[in-house]
């Protein structure tokens, strides 16, 4: 496993990492679910759940996937790529 921190949308959060696609589109849950598989993605925690005062949403240009966005700096757990 591999650990590295990537600009997530916040809009995807709630699926990410509570299973809650209630406010997603299908294109949207197909879109997160093809980006998951592909990087190996296991596991997804928002910074400012994971430490103290945390980190504030921002706007990205270059956002893991999809259009430019508001983002969470999050810590991605994903399978090594052989």
């Amino acid at each position: 496993m591999e650990k590295d921190i990537e600009k997530i949308p916040t809009y995807a959060l709630s699926y990410l990492v509570n299973g809650d696609a209630s406010n997603l589109t299908e294109d949207e849950i197909k879109q997160i679910d093809e980006i998951c598989r592909e990087q190996g993605i296991e596991l997804v925690v928002p910074i400012s759940d994971s430490v103290e005062g945390g980190a504030e949403p921002y706007f990205s240009s270059t956002p893991l996937f999809g259009k430019p966005t508001e983002v969470e700096d999050c810590i991605i757990i994903y399978r090594k790529k052989d």
